[in-house]
């Protein structure tokens, strides 16, 4: 027939499996952008793990040792503003605003706090920087939704997790030998001057695949002007607004953590009042109480980065005051870790792995769990202290499978429209479990006598850090706490898919043309903390509205 002849006419041709097999996160159309992505990426955290070495150096010169902790507590709470503000402006007018803006706040921190003469000038310094981590982080997210095919993200995750090993390893080192030859603050200047490769690089690419709105954002924004509109809806600046209203809570609870007199009550109260009124518009409906689909995942992700941070936080002084250590052997033994993480990052971007995702999720916190769980075991003197390197790699190697897998199910479950708002909610639940379990832990630490240990310097032939004031039990009730908060993880990793998924299995496909193809990643889109999002190409199938399933 004319008509279906012409109609056949019209479609174009179906693409070539064997060209799509082939193409990879380093083809020449993506080769740019995954370069300059991943090198950002690379610098962000190496910035994670220099600043921590010179920050001692810092406030001593500042005479602002009294504001040490507030120098990495401003960078938390404004990065949660910075999260929040990104989601929106990804949704309104795509990754590049955000991401360029985010950037150049970034770079901005690092040199306001290297070119500081007083520590109040250095805590603000830090506090843009974390306006400016959160934009990025978030824009990141977004930007390998928008601009990479489905069955490629896992891959561009795995190059983010990979991203941080160098850094890990190498990056005290690097630093403490910066600070000491050059002074400290080139550790905060010499960053930015590399940021701009990168940003030159993948600026381009950016613009042609990944700029403007998503094509459903005006559907979105009709609906909220519509009478009788989503109230879950809420305007960019109110969302703002309930970003400074969360870091403000997590401040308080902070110092509330750190008080333990009977006042410290107070503030530790309106603390938690402020985060519950906030977060309630923040997060996916059904977060707190882990209801199935984005939810679960959303609340999983808090659990396992606040499980696991906080006991990584306590490793070195553990071993350093209840085992006699040198500072550098006891940092030695999570040096392994961040290649075992990227090992889990890498293994859960096997396609063939992809319709084993949420037992992969509950594999990796299994994992994690044991890990925790072990460390505390280390305080018996009989036990190897290699033993608890060992354990803790193996911890690492499980965060690596959970958060790139948790980021992937974010993307499948996010419409286009919505890959800004709920990349912000998956890095908000991350960053805020960080502070509040530390703030808890912390808390509990000192009230067992853990505030009066002191590290002392070795006798001549110890060849270790000597300890005062032993106290095994703080260090196991944090221990206590963390793998409870982990264990508890376990059984939301069981709630990852929606309702509507557990009656069928599932299968991510990609429909090119009218061509179907097992792509192998459902909803995919791996990370370690750094960035993704979903095609608005992509099937609309594997892409679900995570508030609507669950509930």
């Amino acid at each position: 027939m004319p008509a279906t002849e012409t109609d056949s006419d019209a479609l174009p041709p179906p693409p070539d499996p064997v060209a799509l097999r082939a193409e990879s996160v380093l083809s020449a159309a993506h080769r740019p952008l995954t370069f300059g992505i991943v090198s950002v990426v690379l610098l962000i955290a190496f910035e994670a793990t220099a600043v921590g070495t010179a920050m001692p150096l810092a406030a001593d010169e500042l005479n602002g040792i009294s504001l040490y902790a507030y120098a990495f507590s401003a960078f938390f709470t404004t990065s949660v503003v910075g999260m929040v503000a990104s989601g929106q402006w990804c949704d309104r007018g795509g990754p590049l605003p955000p991401l360029a803006t985010g950037i150049a706040l970034f770079a901005g921190g690092l040199v306001l706090s290297g070119t500081a003469v007083a520590m109040w000038v250095f805590v603000l310094g830090r506090a843009v920087q974390g306006v400016g981590g959160g934009l990025v982080i978030v824009a990141l997210y977004v930007t390998v939704s928008r601009a990479y095919p489905e069955r490629l993200r896992p891959t561009v995750m795995a190059a983010f997790a990979a991203s941080w090993v160098v850094p890990s390893v190498v990056g005290p080192l690097i630093a403490g030998t910066v600070a000491e030859q050059l002074g400290w603050r080139w550790v905060f200047l010499g960053i930015p001057v590399l940021v701009v490769l990168p940003l030159l690089v993948m600026l381009p690419p950016l613009r042609r695949r990944a700029s403007g709105p998503p094509e459903d954002a005006s559907r979105e924004t009709e609906d909220e002007a519509a009478p009788g509109g989503s109230a879950e809806s809420a305007t960019g600046g109110r969302r703002i607004r309930l970003a400074v209203v969360v870091a403000l809570g997590a401040g308080l609870l902070q110092y509330a953590g750190q008080d333990l007199r009977p006042l410290a009550l107070l503030p530790a109260a309106a603390g938690v009042a402020l985060l519950v009124f906030a977060l309630r518009v923040l997060l996916p409906r059904g977060t707190a109480r882990a209801a199935r689909g984005l939810p679960a995942v959303v609340l999983l992700r808090g659990i396992a980065a606040g499980s696991y941070v906080v006991a990584e936080s306590f490793v070195p002084l553990m071993l350093v005051t209840q085992r006699g250590l040198s500072v550098t052997l006891a940092g030695l033994t999570l040096a392994a870790g961040g290649a075992l993480w990227a090992l889990g990052s890498f293994t859960q971007s096997r396609p063939r792995l992809e319709p084993h995702r949420q037992r992969l999720v509950q594999t990796g916190m299994t994992l994690v769990t044991l890990a925790i769980g072990y460390t505390p075991l280390v305080l018996v003197e009989s036990v190897p202290v290699w033993t608890l390197a060992l354990a803790m790699g193996i911890g690492c190697f499980g965060m690596g499978l959970t958060i790139s897998s948790l980021s992937v199910l974010l993307l499948g479950l996010s419409a286009p429209r919505e890959a800004g708002r709920n990349s912000a909610a998956l890095q908000l639940s991350d960053g805020l479990s960080n502070v509040l379990l530390l703030a808890l832990t912390g808390a509990l630490f000192a009230a067992l006598g853990g505030g009066a240990v002191t590290v002392t310097e070795a006798a001549p032939d110890a060849g270790a850090g000597g300890a005062e004031g032993a106290r095994p039990a703080a260090f196991t009730a944090v221990y206590a706490v963390s793998a409870v908060v982990a264990l508890i993880g376990v059984w939301v990793a069981g709630r990852l898919r929606p309702e509507a998924d557990d009656a069928r299995p599932r299968t991510a496909t990609a429909v090119v043309a009218g061509t179907a193809e097992v792509t192998g990643a459902a909803g995919a889109t791996g990370a370690t903390g750094a960035a993704r999002a979903t095609g608005a190409e992509e099937t609309a199938g594997t892409q679900r509205k995570l508030s609507d399933s669950a509930e």
